[in-house]
This record gives C-alpha cells, structure tokens and sequence, in this order.
C-alpha cells in the first residue's frame, strides 16, 4: 500500500472517531461545552467542570448569583437575537479567583431560526495572573524609572556645581552615569531585587582600581542591598575609588582600600556600618575643597537611604563611614 493511499471510513464509524477525537481536545484543553435549547433546558453537555455543574444539571448552579444573572440574560439575548455574545467571568474561590472567557452562540437551524444555543467555557486564570503580574512589573518599572532619572537629574546638577567647564563636567558626569548603569546591572539581573553589597564594591572598585583581589581587602558581612541601596552605595564606592584612582591608595602601584562592613542592633533595629579606609598621600589637603564627590558621600548618599556619614582626611589617611538602616537590606 503506498504510503499516499487515503484509507476510507464508514461514515457512521469516521463520525464516531470525530466524535472521540474531539471529546479527547476538549478534554485536553480544558474546554467545557453546554447545549440548550430555546427553553433553557439542557440537552447534552461535554467535559463540564467546576464551576459549571451541580446536582441540578443546571450550568449556572453553583456560580455566584450574579454571574449566573449575566450569564442568563446573554443567552436570553442570543435566543432572541440570534446574535453571539462574549463575556469574561470571575469566580471567587477559597484562594482567590478564577476567570473565565464564555462564548454564546445561537444554533440556527436550515430555515435560519434559532433552535438552541452553544455555551463555550474556558478558563483563563493563569492568562489572567500572568497579565496581573506583567502590568504590576510595568508599574514597579515605570516607578524605578522615575527614582533613576531624579538621581541622574541631581547627579547633573551637582556635578555642574562644582566642574571646571564642560570638559570637566562631561568626564566627571559620564563616569558617574557609568557607575549607576554598572550597579543597575546588578539590580536588574536579580529581578529587580536588589545587589550583594561585596559584588557592588568589587565592580566599582574593579572598574578603576585593577583587579579587585589586589586592590580591595573586603571583611565582615556581605548583606543584600535594596535596589535604591545599590544605586546610592555604588555612587558611593564609585566616588571614593575615583578619589583614590587620583590621589591615594589605588593610584600606587601596590595600593590597596579596605571595606569592612558590620551589621549591629540596637532598640531600632539592625544597621550596617560599611567603612571605606585607606593611605593617602601626606600632602593630600583635599578636605577643605567644595567637591561633588564630598557633597555625594556626606549628604546625598546618607540622605537617600535615611543614613548617615562621615569623612575624615588626616594624618595621611582617608576613612569614610556610612551607617544605614535595616529597611536598606537584607541578611538572609
């Protein structure tokens, strides 16, 4: 037998096979099918499911009242009519909601009269949560979006303050600019999230200080920072690598900085204290000056994360200390 040959069926057993082959789809696809006729009475109905059936065999049984009231007046009004008609249901359930998309169709007859109507239910829960979940990332992305671009603004507008021209400006705001994209990478990566704060460190020390195993001596904790925390504490670490790329530790061959962050309670709760340390040149008077870079670590830093700061420049030693709140991370 060629393997073009169509092999016929007895009409009577080909409507049979039809028959279990949709029986079968439905069932798969989770598709609940009602016929009734112009009474309302039901004459068959295949792969029923909650919440369409109960003891009375009639669909709308177990629905909330309400439903079953919407359900029947857009049969009413396909009988009528003749017309189809589309709804979306909800039910409530013990541990939430499921939803529903129902099509009503009129079953005309030859001479065009409406004899019936076809009730089609499929449930479209897990489309709807899916839906939920996308327009609720949206919002925390459109959100996040907003806190970005007010960091950015006020990035631009201190740097602006206190640059040499627009040569200086545009050198000093690109590497700040690059130093939020490096700590959103993180934060995005994570889902949004947040950023481990030794990762955080490293990348920012990594990007101007060389290999981070030689330059940064990182102890203590490592708790997961906040996205809000990430960004601010990497402006942070960007800031005082920059600063020590140009007058200290880093900027010697053999130079070093040193991170410790410690977790403490008190009757407040738990907070991180995170101290940048390193040598600096004896000569290094860069205290006294009006800078971004100061502006950043003693006010805008620990203002934005409800902290607080101090940088001290003496004795040919640079220690900077930020304490914040636990609302900023995580420990476990």
């Amino acid at each position: 037998m060629q393997s073009d040959e169509v092999i016929a069926l007895h009409p009577a057993e080909s409507g049979m096979q039809l028959g279990r082959a949709l029986l079968h789809a439905l069932h798969n696809a989770g598709i609940s099918v009602l016929y009734q006729d112009r009474e309302m009475k039901t004459v068959w109905a295949r792969n029923m499911r909650a919440p369409w059936v109960s003891d009375t065999a009639d669909s709308n049984g177990i629905l909330p009242a309400a439903q079953a009231d919407r359900i029947g007046a857009a049969k009413r009004d396909v009988i009528a009519s003749g017309n189809p008609q589309r709804l979306e249901i909800s039910v409530p359930v013990e541990d939430g909601i499921r939803w529903f998309q129902v099509w009503i169709d009129a079953d005309h007859g030859d001479g065009g009269t409406v004899q019936g109507v076809v009730t089609t239910m499929v449930e479209t829960t897990e489309q709807k949560r899916r839906e939920q979940t996308l327009t609720t990332l949206l919002r925390e992305v459109s959100h996040r979006s907003k806190n970005l671009l007010a960091i950015i603004q006020s990035i631009a507008t201190q740097t602006g303050r206190y640059s040499d021209g627009i040569g200086d400006f545009l050198t000093r705001f690109r590497g700040r600019l690059q130093s939020l994209a490096s700590s959103q990478d993180l934060v995005t990566s994570s889902n949004w999230r947040g950023a481990a704060l030794r990762e955080l460190v490293s990348g920012q020390v990594g990007r101007y200080g060389g290999d981070p195993v030689r330059s940064l001596r990182f102890q203590g904790a490592n708790p997961y920072l906040n996205p809000n925390a990430a960004l601010h504490i990497g402006l942070a670490m960007h800031e005082l690598a920059v600063n020590s790329v140009s007058y200290g530790a880093l900027s010697q061959p053999d130079g070093f900085v040193e991170v410790t962050a410690n977790l403490t309670a008190d009757d407040t709760g738990t907070s991180l204290s995170l101290t940048w340390a390193e040598a600096i040149g004896a000569n290094d008077n860069r205290r006294s000056e009006k800078r971004f870079g100061s502006v950043a670590l003693e006010r805008v830093v620990p203002a934005s994360l409800n902290g607080t700061a101090t940088l001290e420049i003496a004795a040919g030693r640079l220690e900077y200390r930020l304490v914040v709140p636990h609302g900023n991370f995580e420990t476990d």
